[in-house]
């Protein structure tokens, strides 16, 4: 007897169903037994290490295999917005920690930054820069710098903690400045909709600008002092390691402006513009005098896909909330409305 379609289409939707669900099923449990392998027999923990290296091509295009001993280029990328997702300090200074381990153990004799972030939150943009400038200074490496797209605010913060400099031409660098969240006041809306709030506080100033209430004279003076902070650490950040850049010019003209490549490299923001990536891991080998095919240009990757489905880069902002019955729906309309920049001061470009 012949299957009518309509029977036929169940049957089919249900095993397509049951086959999502096993292989579901299958992934936790391969989940489950690879984070059983980090315990030794004894139940001593083992060091885990959450990236892997991976072989990039050199300045000529090529990517080989060298021998174990070659000296290696370690590209850290710094993409995106600083302090979300996987560009945290943490997430950097795992990857510097795990570069002197294993297959990379006294390898490392260079690091190229590869930015394109329009910056990001005060505390990683100068957590992730102190600690590029530790690892260059303990273990006697030169850093360069490769542009490509935009390096701004934070992003410039962090470029700072390079040697050299150096950007595509079509490349956007400055921003120099400190910004927070947009903070609202609903005092007249509520009012006219006849709602009223109270807020039980102790602490004088905890209140201070409240949006359910009219904001009092001089209360954002505080932030105000926190911004101006942050700004003068930050200016002073750049005018340190970019000797060629006026920091009054910095202060009374340029102030958070972005220029093209070419014009930044005129008032000092950048060695060299009109230059790409080949150029750059070119002139970073020639100072650690190796040959083009004579060294691994590497990336440390996130080391399991699994990780990335369940838990995340270091179990941040990666769990499996399907698997929970929980999906979360969110609008960001600027970089500083996304969750995790909320409540934050901000190196972070927006226009």
């Amino acid at each position: 007897m012949r299957e009518s379609i309509f029977f036929s289409s169940i049957r089919a939707f249900f095993l397509m169903l049951f086959g999502l669900l096993g292989l579901l099923v299958g992934l936790v449990l391969i989940a489950i037994a690879v984070g059983g392998m980090s315990e030794t027999i004894e139940g001593e923990p083992e060091i885990k290490y959450t990236y892997t290296p991976e072989i990039l091509a050199n300045s000529s295009g090529i990517r080989k295999k060298l021998s174990k001993d070659s000296p290696v280029i370690l590209k850290l990328n710094i993409n995106g917005i600083i302090g979300v997702d996987k560009l945290t300090h943490q997430a950097i200074e795992q990857q510097l920690i795990e570069s002197r381990e294993q297959v990379l153990e006294n390898r490392v004799k260079a690091i190229l930054l590869y930015i394109d972030s329009p910056g990001g939150t005060v505390v990683d943009a100068d957590a992730i820069y102190r600690s590029i400038k530790r690892y260059k200074e303990t273990y006697k490496v030169p850093v360069y710098a490769y542009v490509d797209g935009l390096c701004a605010s934070g992003g410039m913060y962090i470029a700072c903690a390079a040697d050299k400099i150096y950007a595509s031409n079509a490349s956007i660098i400055g921003s120099v400045g400190v910004i927070i969240p947009s903070i609202l006041n609903f005092y007249q809306l509520l009012e006219k909709i006849g709602v009223q709030s109270i807020t039980l506080y102790e602490g004088k100033g905890k209140d201070d600008l409240n949006p359910m209430r009219p904001w009092r004279k001089g209360e954002e003076d505080n932030i105000k002092d926190a911004i101006a902070y942050y700004y003068g650490s930050f200016v002073d950040i750049v005018a340190a390691n970019r000797p060629l850049l006026d920091k009054t010019k910095l202060i009374n003209d340029y102030g958070a402006n972005v220029y093209p490549a070419a014009l930044a490299q005129e008032y000092g923001y950048i060695d060299e513009a009109n230059a790409n990536l080949d150029l750059t891991l070119k002139m970073l080998a020639e100072k650690i005098e190796v040959k083009d095919d004579d060294y691994q240009f590497i990336v440390l990757e996130s080391k399991s896909w699994l990780s990335e489905i369940f838990g995340g880069v270091n179990g941040i902002n990666g769990s499996f909330d399907l698997l929970k019955g929980k999906i979360t729906h969110q609008v960001i309309l600027t970089p500083d409305t996304h969750p995790q920049l909320m409540n934050q001061y901000l190196y972070l470009y927006k226009p």
